[in-house]
């Protein structure tokens, strides 16, 4: 059947008109395709598909597209659209995947999408930092039970240097290593820290 026949025509008034449409124009892509295309006609003054209620309403000048000559276009741009494959149903899988990545981009867009993209951010930099450092007590728990005080010491002083590298991270990629002399104190402080670092690390 011809996707055109299942466009059902609902109101009609002079200027505007509204179809029923069917679910497979109401997939993102086609109904953004069908949109763009109806907007672009001589005469044709907005379009609204309302994806939700499977809805399409059209406002349009009767002085220069008359309601015959609007469905007339309407129905070829159908067709088109149709021979290219548009209206054929996705897979389950790909259509929640493209839902999730829409609802995604939305989610960024919004203060609080900001808000957790910074965090995220952030935490991808603390893994990176985590990995300069190497593994927190890589002793394990005997070296506890050994000796509590440095145990707890050097645990505290890993957590000390990850902070540090991962609230600097930013400058370090993008200022320290570009200009290495002219960030020489930074350096000289980086180093001596994990020269302290190496040597509380040291058997006595």
């Amino acid at each position: 059947m011809a996707i055109q026949k299942e466009f059902v025509l609902r109101y009609r008034q002079d200027g505007h008109v509204r179809f029923q449409v069917p679910a497979e124009a109401c997939q993102p892509a086609v109904a953004a395709l069908i949109s763009k295309q109806l907007a672009a006609l001589n005469g044709v003054q907005s379009v609204s598909l309302y994806r939700g209620q499977g809805k399409l309403s059209i406002r349009y000048d009767e002085t220069i597209c008359g309601f015959s000559g609007l469905a007339t276009q309407l129905f070829q741009i159908l067709a088109e659209l149709e021979q290219q494959g548009h209206f054929e149903r996705k897979p389950l899988a790909e259509q929640a995947r493209t839902s999730v990545l829409g609802i995604k981009k939305r989610l960024k867009r919004t203060r609080i999408g900001g808000w957790f993209s910074k965090k995220y951010q952030a935490g991808k930099e603390t893994v990176q930092a985590a990995k300069i450092i190497g593994k927190v007590g890589a002793k394990g728990p005997k070296a506890l039970f050994k000796d509590p005080e440095k145990a707890t010491i050097d645990f505290l002083n890993d957590v000390l240097v990850l902070y540090l590298i991962k609230t600097h991270w930013n400058r370090i990629t993008q200022e320290w290593l570009v200009k290495p002399i002219v960030h020489r104190y930074e350096w000289m402080a980086v180093f001596y820290m994990f020269f302290l670092l190496v040597r509380s690390r040291r058997p006595k």
